[in-house]
C-alpha cells in the first residue's frame, strides 16, 4: 500500500489528518544556533579514543568506492555509506577530508560503490592502504551509466552521479544521485565490519 501511494500521497495524507484534527500543518522553525570556532586551547567534548571504541560497537559494512580519470582507476574503503532516498534514488558516503582520493572523485563527478561479500577482506585492505597501486591485479569493467569501476565478484553494486557534498566535522558528505545498480542472485554474505576486525553472518 505504502509503495502505491508513494511519498507525496502520505504527505497529503497525513496534511488531511493534522487539519481534520486541528493541529496545526506547519511548525515555526527553531532559531539558528550560534555557531563559532573551537578555539586551541578547547579540548574536545570526547576523547577521540574513547568515540572510536564505543562506535566500533556498532557494526557495518564495508565497500569500495571507486572512480576513474585521465591518469586511470582509483578508490577507497568505506564503511560509512547507505541508501539515504527512494525517489529519487540517492545514496550517501562520507569521506575524510585528508582523502587523496576524494578530489579525483570530485573531479570526475561520478563514482560506483562496489559492495564487498565475506571472502573479500584483502581486497578491502589492499584498497585501505594510501599511496599503493590499489588496482594492481584487480579485475572490473566500466560499469554502465558512468564508467567508473565496476569490481568483477562484487555481491552488489551502485553506480552514481555527485549530486551534493555537505560539510561533516573533519568529514565532508557525499550524496549521489543512482544511475544504474545491480546485485547477484546469489550474492552470498556480505562483508562486516566490527569493532576494528572483519567477520561474517554465524547462525546463533
Amino acid at each position: 500500500m505504502l509503495s502505491m501511494m508513494g511519498h507525496a500521497g502520505m504527505a497529503a495524507t497525513a496534511v488531511r489528518h493534522l487539519r481534520a484534527a486541528g493541529a496545526p500543518t506547519a511548525v515555526e522553525p527553531l532559531p539558528r544556533p550560534a555557531l563559532r570556532a573551537v578555539q586551541e586551547d578547547e579540548r574536545a567534548p570526547v576523547d577521540p579514543a574513547e568515540f572510536r571504541r564505543v562506535l566500533g560497537h556498532f557494526p557495518s559494512g564495508v565497500t569500495l568506492v571507486t572512480t576513474v580519470d585521465d591518469t586511470g582507476p582509483t578508490g577507497f574503503a568505506c564503511q560509512s555509506f547507505a541508501s539515504l532516498s527512494l525517489d529519487p534514488p540517492l545514496v550517501a558516503f562520507m569521506v575524510a577530508r585528508t582523502s587523496t582520493t576524494w578530489p579525483r572523485i570530485a573531479a570526475a563527478g561520478t563514482f560506483c560503490v562496489n559492495v564487498l561479500g565475506a571472502g573479500q577482506g584483502p581486497l578491502c585492505r589492499a584498497f585501505a592502504v594510501s599511496g599503493a597501486d590499489k588496482f594492481a591485479g584487480v579485475d572490473w569493467t566500466p560499469a554502465p551509466a558512468t564508467g567508473a569501476p565496476r569490481l568483477a565478484g562484487v555481491p552488489a553494486w551502485i553506480d552514481c552521479a555527485v549530486t551534493a557534498v555537505h560539510t561533516g566535522g573533519d568529514h565532508l558528505i557525499v550524496v549521489g544521485r543512482v544511475e544504474a545498480l545491480g546485485a547477484e542472485e546469489e550474492g552470498g554474505e556480505p562483508l562486516l565490519f566490527h569493532r576494528g576486525r572483519f567477520g561474517r553472518f554465524s547462525d546463533g
